[in-house]
Formats: C-alpha cells, sequence, structure tokens
C-alpha cells in the first residue's frame, strides 16, 4: 500500500520533479551561477512572457488540443503600433496602452468569430495572423525608423508599470518589503492547504494524509522563502512578477472554480455531448481567443518594456513556447485535461532550460533542439500514462 502512495506521489509529481533534477543539472553545469540572485530575478524577467501566453494558450488548448499560433507575431506588431503611438506620435503611454488593449480586443474578437462561427480551423487562421502580423510590424518599424528598432527608454512611466521594481533597494542588501510579502505568502498558502483539508473531511471527500500535507507545507514554505529571499537581494520584486503571479490566480480561479472553467474541460472531452447538453460551444470558443488576444497584447506590454524598445524581432518563436510550456506541464494536446498549476510548472521549466542554456554559452539553434526534445518527451510521456491508465 505504502509503495502504492508513493507511486502516486511521484507520477502526480513527475514534472515538478523533473524541474528541481533540471535546475539543480544546470546549477552545477553553470558553476553555481544559476542560483545567483540575478539569475533568479532573470529567471522571471526574461520569462514571464511564457508565463502570461501560456494561461491563454492553456484555454485554447482546452477546448480539443487547439492552439494560437499567431501571438508570437502579434506581440512584433502590436509593440510596433505602441512604438509608434508613444514615441513616434508622443501619446501618452496610458492612452497608448489603451489603443493597443483595443486592437487586441478587436483581433480577438475576429479571430475567434472566423474559429466559432465561421469554422476556420484554428491552426489555418492564426497561422494566417502569424504570417500577416510579422510582415506588417516589420513594415511599420521600417517605416518609422532607420533601425527597425523604436526606443522606449524615454517612457519611465511605462517601463516603471511593466519592469520595475517595487520598493527598490541595491543589489547584494536585504530588501526586508520582499521578505516580509514572501511571509505573508507562505502563511497563506498554510492556511488554504489546511483550510482545504478540512473543508473535504467535513464533506466526507477522501484526503491526504496529515502526514503528506506538512510535508508539503514545509517543502512549498521552504521554496517560496528562499525564492523571495534571493529576490530580495537581487533588488526586490519585479513589478512583472505581480503581473505574473495575478494572471496565473485569476486563471486558476476560473478553471477550477468556474462554470466557464468547466465548459472549457468538458468541450475538450466531448464538444457534440457538450453542445447537445444545452452549453453554446460557439461562444466557449470564441471566447478563448478573444482571451488569447487580450493576454498577447499584456506580453507585449511585458516585452517592451523589458527590452525598452519595439523591434522586429519581439514575440519570435513565443507561440512555440507558450505551447511547450502547456504541453510539458501536462495539458493534453487533445483537450480537455490539464490545470493552472501544471501550466507554471511548464513554463518554469522552460524558463529554466532558456535560462541555463544560455548561462552556459549553447547556441540558440541547440537551445531549440533541446526544448523540441522535452517537448516530444513530455507528450509521449502523457500518451503512454492514458494507455496505462486505460488498461486498468
Amino acid at each position: 500500500m505504502a509503495n502504492n502512495n508513493i507511486s502516486a506521489v511521484l507520477k502526480k509529481n513527475a514534472m515538478l520533479i523533473v524541474l528541481v533534477l533540471v535546475y539543480i543539472f544546470f546549477t552545477v553545469m553553470t558553476g553555481g551561477q544559476m542560483f545567483q540572485a540575478m539569475n533568479f530575478n532573470a529567471l522571471i524577467t526574461q520569462n514571464a512572457y511564457v508565463f502570461v501566453l501560456a494561461a491563454g494558450m492553456l484555454m485554447c488548448m482546452l477546448t480539443g488540443g487547439n492552439i494560437d499560433l499567431s501571438c508570437g507575431s502579434f506581440v512584433c506588431f502590436l509593440g510596433a503600433i505602441g512604438g509608434i503611438l508613444m514615441t513616434v506620435k508622443q501619446m501618452n503611454p496610458g492612452v497608448s496602452i489603451f489603443i493597443m488593449l483595443l486592437i487586441g480586443i478587436v483581433y480577438g474578437c475576429a479571430l475567434g468569430y472566423l474559429i466559432a462561427y465561421v469554422n476556420i480551423p484554428p491552426w489555418i487562421a492564426t497561422l494566417a495572423g502569424y504570417l500577416a502580423f510579422r510582415g506588417w510590424g516589420t513594415a511599420l518599424l521600417s517605416a518609422n525608423s532607420t533601425t527597425g528598432s523604436i526606443s522606449l527608454a524615454a517612457k519611465k512611466d511605462f517601463l516603471a508599470i511593466f519592469s520595475g521594481k517595487i520598493f527598490p533597494t541595491a543589489v547584494n542588501k536585504l530588501n526586508m518589503v520582499c521578505m516580509i510579502v514572501g511571509i505573508i505568502a507562505c502563511v497563506i498558502v498554510v492556511a488554504v492547504s489546511f483550510m482545504g483539508r478540512a473543508n473535504k473531511v467535513k464533506k466526507g471527500y477522501e484526503v491526504e494524509s496529515m502526514a503528506a500535507l506538512l510535508t508539503k507545507c514545509v517543502l512549498s514554505v521552504a521554496a517560496i522563502l528562499l525564492f523571495t529571499y534571493k529576490l530580495a537581494m537581487a533588488g526586490g520584486i519585479p513589478t512583472v512578477l505581480i503581473w505574473v503571479v495575478v494572471i496565473v490566480l485569476i486563471y486558476n480561479f476560473i478553471t477550477s472554480r468556474t462554470t466557464l472553467g468547466r465548459y472549457f474541460y468538458t468541450i475538450g472531452g466531448n464538444a457534440e455531448a457538450t453542445r447537445l447538453s444545452g452549453v453554446d460551444t460557439k461562444k466557449i470558443m470564441f471566447f478563448a481567443y478573444l482571451n488569447m488576444a487580450f493576454l498577447t497584447a499584456i506580453t507585449t506590454f511585458i516585452v517592451t518594456a523589458r527590452f525598452q524598445a519595439a523591434n522586429s524581432q519581439a514575440g519570435t518563436y513565443y507561440e512555440m513556447d507558450a505551447i511547450a510550456a502547456c504541453v510539458v506541464g501536462g495539458v493534453s494536446a487533445y483537450g480537455g485535461a490539464g490545470n493552472v498549476f501544471g501550466m507554471v510548472v511548464g513554463a518554469t521549466l522552460i524558463g529554466v532550460i532558456n535560462l541555463g542554456m544560455s548561462l552556459m554559452g549553447v547556441n540558440a539553434d541547440w537551445q531549440k533542439v533541446v526544448k523540441g526534445v522535452v517537448l516530444l518527451a513530455a507528450v509521449v510521456f502523457d500518451i503512454l500514462a492514458d494507455k496505462k491508465n486505460s488498461s486498468k
């Protein structure tokens, strides 16, 4: 019985264990550089786009393994629009952000309508965007600058919102605000864990043992305190981390606590049965791609602020990283299965691979090879696990 329990725990947390092992591997291979405070900070700031786009890609994939190939190119196009508005036209950053969001919503409505109501296959509709927006964005940048890039370095308010820090301090000086936030986060995690278990016991549901719960809480608290300590020594909490955490919590709530979230799973499980039960499946599909475009607009703000410029290379392969994060995190390639926590683990693993190989000086082409192998391995693991479960 104990062996079965251990096996179940290992299977449930397989990708989390892989993440830890991969992080340890890169820490050793980089001579400890991965464990430096500034690289903890870099893991968030350089890979925030993966978390945000993967949250949107998760919703698309739940509907039946559908994806959005246009999000990376749309980041390039929308960044070009923002650069022109804020720098060339000298428009207020707040107004520029509103216009960019509006363009994102209009595109999301158009894309959602074509996919949900005109029945154009998602990969065809988004492939058109993948090609068109990259070319359009590049053309706009070339027409408004001599270098194909528009600097946003002078837009301090915009940069502070999307790439600044909360109550910043000098590097290698402990940021107490960051540590206090970390302690509060630990208290919340422990409280939610115990309250969740108590609620399940009250309703008569099967629950994990108290020893398992305590172990999980201790490990969670240790991970949070380590992470916040490293960020505290790197100058404070990056504002982009706030954006990522808020988005992750919102989408975790939507997928696990709302009727809308359940509809995404049921459509992925059996779209026709869901339709016959009275659910407007077209509306759900429409919302999935509208939501994806909205999150792509948020990603554009984060990316342009990080680079302090709008350039034609922004968003390159971002859609692939988002898809990989979802699949590696346990989101089924066929739809109907997966969750936000798994997506976060997958996005973190992709981020660790990106950062680790960069620190090792691995050629960019070989980085793509490694991520491709990881993606394929995750899909194979998912298929084999499903076959094993179905044979029981």
